[in-house]
């Protein structure tokens, strides 16, 4: 089985490092200076232990690749990117590729299962940071992360069974699970903090307005029946990972949307997570006052090109009321 890498970032690039790393075939799909960096001198995987350079042959998109009955195609870009990612993929891969959206909220897999066959959805609890171009950091290791996954909309197969064995033997904590949109959806809850810390610090006052934005959720998941991985269970599981340390003296500095403004990318992700309670909010008929708000700042500061922590928790507040 081939791993084919489609969003070569964080998440993507400390996947196929590790993979790679244990001798697994590995391709990865990056894109601009990244891409360049990675082509001319390898892709750089710095952990709490150690700082290697891998060979991991790289492409600009996926037309550059022959795929193959033996490839497996994991999508690891944000949303945000994914509707048009997902096209140029079936162009070329056609509709019967196996597709596993590793990938934060829980749209993806409705995306991806109007283009294709086969779609897996996976669980991405992975802290890692891509700041500079042609470097990831794992910020937990030996065991960078926890990638639980299952058929879409549920179920196991044997493709989804060798992906995680896999995975399970890089470095990686990875198990087969039956209903994985469970939870993706309980993953999402922690997720409605990434506005929240892209835009101010985290403080006594922001983590009111996290757990606001949180019970919000809950009742839109109780409102449109939405079953979820209790918190207890989650937490539970993040317990296979390593704990979280410095990486030469260095903690990580924010999430995935902190680093979306961190180097200016000008797009964020917050439209299909806070904006994901917002809309179900809309469609049962209950107020999102918090994660609506989180979304429009988030948005906005991205199209601005903000540095992240520009704002306080009372001007959030203020937005909120507006």
């Amino acid at each position: 089985m081939r791993y084919v890498i489609y969003g070569a970032g964080a998440v993507g690039g400390v996947i196929g490092a590790r993979l790679f790393e244990h001798g697994h075939d590995v391709t990865l799909i990056a894109r601009g200076a990244h891409l360049d960096a990675i082509r001319d001198r390898g892709l750089t995987l710095e952990t709490t232990e150690a700082t290697s350079t891998l060979p991991i042959p790289v492409v600009g998109h996926p037309s550059e690749v022959a795929f193959t009955r033996d490839d497996v195609v994991l999508m690891t870009m944000k949303t945000q990117d994914a509707a048009v990612a997902l096209d140029d993929l079936r162009i070329v891969a056609g509709a019967n590729m196996p597709v596993i959206c590793a990938q934060n909220g829980v749209e993806n897999e409705r995306m991806a299962s109007r283009r294709f066959a086969r779609v897996y959805a996976m669980l991405v609890v992975l802290p890692a940071t891509y700041l500079q171009a042609g470097v990831v950091q794992a910020h937990a290791s030996p065991i960078s992360g926890v990638l639980d996954a299952g058929c879409y909309p549920s179920g196991i197969d044997d493709v989804i069974v060798r992906v995680t064995a896999d995975l399970d033997h890089s470095g990686l904590s990875a198990r087969p699970v039956d209903q994985p949109m469970r939870l993706k959806y309980a993953k999402l809850l922690s997720n409605l903090s990434n506005a929240l810390q892209a835009a101010c610090d985290i403080g006594d006052e922001s983590r009111g307005l996290y757990m606001r934005a949180y019970q919000e959720a809950i009742a839109c998941y109780k409102a449109a029946h939405i079953k979820w991985t209790s918190d207890a269970e989650m937490a539970q599981r993040r317990t296979a990972m390593s704990p979280l340390a410095a990486i030469a003296g260095s903690v990580r500095a924010g999430g995935s949307s902190w680093q979306s403004l961190a180097r200016g990318t000008g797009t964020i992700e917050s439209d299909y997570l806070n904006g994901e309670i917002a809309l179900l909010g809309r469609l049962h008929g209950v107020p999102t006052p918090v994660n609506s708000a989180l979304q429009r700042v988030a948005m906005r500061m991205a199209r601005d090109h903000a540095a992240p922590g520009s704002m306080t928790a009372a001007e959030l507040e203020r937005e909120i009321g507006a």
